[in-house]
């Protein structure tokens, strides 16, 4: 941006909001860090959610084909018109991305996409999971989120890090850590340093499963996770001691793991079992 974002707001009258989970980058060597690990290039189409000052807008901008962004701060329009409107390939929608179908977001899209992101902190495990779990065209997601949540998203299995949401990203394709992102980089810093993890989407890695009754399998391990996986099942299916242990045994897992020794592997042949016997909560 050609102009300060102290500046900026200033002109327009704006304060960040707590809320929104506004922290605005500006730095442009970072910027510029961020779409390079994206990959992002002329033939690509960017989803871009929280758009704020537009800073990340413009450099996508410039290195990619089409740019959609979303912005929940109507109050960002005026702004975003004067850093972003001379772009003819660029679309801003105001509205809240949690409350949008991610079927009309993708047909607004118009095909394949990345998402590009620094995400407002407060919706960062929803809005993966939303794309994780029901995006049909995502290639990538390049997001700025805690650093702390960056660790779990790319977290190996029996790690303290490692949960449902790292068993998720690894049904859909895998996780890495790209980039760590000080709190001074911020306008406004906030409280904690974060970090960029790119989620490469691999189409079709586990084809012909069930991921809704493996992630039956995966909520049941986590939601008493110091629990021994037998332990929960035995309490979510109903089921004997001895049925539960006979259905790790049968899926080549050991009697005495919790959720988090298993990999994406491990719990689809959990479901398969599953299936194959019929088991019901």
């Amino acid at each position: 941006m050609e102009k300060p974002l102290k500046l900026l707001l200033a002109q327009h009258g704006l304060n960040l909001k707590k809320a929104y989970g506004q922290n605005f980058l500006t730095d442009e060597n970072l910027l510029a860090d961020i779409v390079e690990k994206a990959g992002v290039t002329q033939n690509d189409t960017v989803l871009e959610i929280g758009c704020g000052a537009g800073a990340l807008t413009r450099v996508l901008a410039t290195s990619a084909k089409k740019v959609v962004g979303y912005e929940i701060d109507q109050r960002l329009k005026p702004l975003l018109k004067e850093t972003v409107g001379e772009f003819s390939n660029v679309e801003i929608v105001f509205g809240d991305i949690m409350k949008q179908k991610i079927a009309e977001v993708e047909n607004k899209l118009g095909g394949e996409y990345v998402m590009v992101a620094n995400l407002p902190y407060y919706i960062t495990t929803p809005i993966i999971m939303q794309f994780i779990e029901n995006a049909k065209n995502i290639k990538a997601m390049v997001i700025m989120v805690q650093e702390e949540v960056a660790y779990r998203l790319s977290a190996k299995a029996s790690t303290s890090d490692y949960g449902a949401i790292t068993v998720a990203i690894n049904l859909r394709g895998k996780a890495e850590v790209v980039l760590r992102v000080p709190r001074d980089k911020f306008t406004p810093p906030p409280n904690v340093d974060s970090a960029v993890v790119k989620i490469e989407i691999e189409k079709d890695k586990f084809s012909g499963v069930d991921f809704s009754v493996v992630r039956d399998i995966v909520r049941c391990g986590f939601q008493s996770r110091r629990k021994m996986l037998v332990n929960n099942l035995m309490n979510v299916y109903k089921l004997s001691r001895a049925d539960a242990e006979k259905w790790l045994i049968d899926s080549g897992v050991e009697t005495t793991v919790r959720a988090e020794n298993l990999t994406a592997e491990d719990y689809i042949r959990l479901s398969e079992y599953l299936l194959k016997k019929s088991i019901k909560k």
